[in-house]
């Protein structure tokens, strides 16, 4: 086979330009129609199709659709939050616009009052409470006292009554006096071997009478008196253990008269009475003695 000339040569070399050339424009008009088109064309629009029921299986009967079932949201609790860790390095943070509150100042000389008059209020507590007590043993004392002599006094009445009733054994004598009547002239704390009547007609040793819870007397001496007047004086008594009367106070209630003679006289008699010893008796145990003056 003989060479190419030299045209022949230079000939393939341009034609194979050529084609190496028409191929990339022919490419590069291909892209830009492709370009053109991918951007040009609009989507179509109602598009038409075939509607399929809905459904979540692949089987099924009848022609009810059924209704869906209840859907439940899973709440899901928040996840715990980290707890801030304050370290070293972190700026401590203030807040300067908040107002500081007032500090009131103390008076010392109020607080000082304040406390003495809630000493005091304590102390008068403390005071009432104890006279309370005081007050409250007393009425038992008392109480107790007032019980002890009316069993005393019962038993002294018991005492009168049974000698009362051997004494007049053996008689037929229903009435004793000198007030005329019947009945049992004289007070039931008397004596029975006494003369005294009272209440009753007379003078001194004939109307005098006296109540001393149940105690008895050991002497009542009349008043001495020669003086025309009349009425009934009252003294109060106050006798010690020993029967000795430290105290008269004429004309009390139940007293008729205010007449100064009668009464100094009533006086003077009740001082010179004597009573019975009670070693058990309060220390002063008060008591009457009745004088009935009439005129001579």
């Amino acid at each position: 086979m003989q060479p190419l000339p030299n045209n022949d040569t230079r000939k393939f070399h341009s034609e194979k330009g050529k084609g190496i050339a028409g191929t990339v424009i022919i490419h590069l008009i291909l892209f830009a129609v492709l370009i053109f088109v991918s951007f040009s064309v609009d989507p179509p629009k109602n598009e038409e199709g075939i509607m399929v029921n809905f459904g979540t299986d692949e089987t099924g009967l009848g022609m009810i659709e059924p209704s869906p079932p209840a859907v439940q949201e899973a709440i899901s609790a928040p996840p715990p939050s980290k707890p801030a860790v304050k370290t070293a390095e972190d700026p401590l943070l203030t807040q300067n616009n908040e107002e500081a509150p007032e500090v009131k100042k103390v008076d010392p000389e109020a607080e000082r009052k304040k406390l003495e008059k809630k000493e005091a209020d304590k102390k008068l507590r403390d005071q009432r409470e104890a006279e309370r007590i005081v007050k409250a043993q007393a009425e038992i004392e008392r109480k107790r006292i007032e019980a002890e002599q009316q069993r005393q006094s019962d038993i002294i009445n018991r005492t009168k009554n049974a000698l009362a009733n051997s004494k007049n054994a053996g008689t037929n004598s229903t009435s004793e006096g000198i007030a005329g009547g019947t009945g049992n002239q004289g007070v039931p704390t008397g004596s029975l071997d006494s003369k005294v009547y009272a209440p009753g007609g007379g003078t001194g040793d004939k109307g005098i009478s006296y109540d001393l819870q149940g105690r008895g007397f050991q002497k009542l001496p009349p008043p001495k008196y020669d003086y025309q007047a009349e009425g009934k004086v009252v003294v109060e008594v106050s006798v010690d253990r020993a029967g000795k009367v430290v105290q008269a106070t004429p004309g009390i209630k139940g007293s008729t008269t205010l007449d100064e003679y009668l009464l100094r006289v009533a006086k003077e008699a009740a001082l010179q009475a004597t009573f019975e010893v009670k070693q058990d008796a309060p220390a002063v145990q008060k008591g009457t003695i009745t004088y009935n003056f009439i005129l001579k």
